[in-house]
């Protein structure tokens, strides 16, 4: 087997998603949901100090959009209550929030055609499947068990739970440490050039880039580096060509 390894992304690449994360309607909600716990924010006032917790949190963390330490946003949101003087269950009610926050933020989320018979069969094809995903846990755990597909991993890596995200090659190097995983065995499929793409390149792991709806505009130097490539993200029809290459 050429790659008995499988290394997923996820949003673009087994799931589709659209988020609103600056409509009114989402700092309405969430203004409630801090109300009804004695935080009491206007909605705009809410969205200005979620916004300034942020920009701070990412300024102490030297925080660039890729490659630097991904922080969890929990202590953001459980600072926003302490500031109104709610600081009872201050970090327990900020959990809720995130998902709250998450939820008013989610037009739709969905999987890509194909996605759970695919994985089904390349599981039983001896492959092992690991999800590696640039996520906040606290938005993206309890949607992989909305969406089913905690089952179908053998391992899934958050970015926040490891302070640092794809490309970054820290991120990388913790599934092939807790696995004593080849890297030129492992084969990385996501839809960023940037992240996916580049990031697994440079940690000596062959790539499968997939343009999807949800794809960054790809710089031609990440994309070039590329083992394969293909469009979209119906895995009735892609599940043939991985197996293809990995098998």
């Amino acid at each position: 087997m050429r790659y008995p390894v499988l290394l997923f992304d996820l949003y673009g690449t087994l799931v589709d998603i659209h988020t609103e994360e600056d409509a009114p309607s989402v700092w309405r909600r969430l203004a409630l949901f801090y109300g009804y716990h004695g935080a009491h924010y206007a909605p705009r006032e809410l969205r200005a100090a979620f916004r300034a917790g942020m920009a701070a949190r990412n300024a102490t963390a030297g925080q660039g959009y890729e490659g630097w330490p991904d922080m969890p946003v929990e202590p953001v949101l459980a600072a926003l209550f302490c500031q109104k003087g709610a600081a009872s269950h201050a970090a327990e009610n900020a959990a809720a929030a995130a998902q709250v926050l998450r939820i008013a933020q989610t037009r739709y989320i969905r999987l890509y055609p194909g996605v759970k018979a695919a994985l089904t069969a390349l599981r039983k094809a001896g492959h092992t499947l690991i999800l590696l995903s640039n996520a906040q846990a606290a938005f993206t755990a309890p949607e992989l068990v909305h969406l089913g597909l905690v089952p179908y991993f053998d391992a899934v890596y958050l970015s926040s739970d490891y302070r640092c995200r794809k490309p970054d090659p820290r991120f990388f190097a913790v599934p092939v440490k807790e696995h004593a995983l080849d890297p030129a065995r492992c084969l990385m499929i996501g839809n960023d050039a940037a992240t996916d793409i580049a990031g697994a390149r440079a940690a000596g792991m062959a790539a499968l880039y997939l343009h999807t709806n949800i794809s960054p505009r790809p710089d031609p130097a990440d994309l070039a580096l590329a083992d394969h490539t293909w469009q979209g993200a119906d895995w009735r029809r892609l599940l043939p060509f991985v197996r293809e290459i990995a098998e």
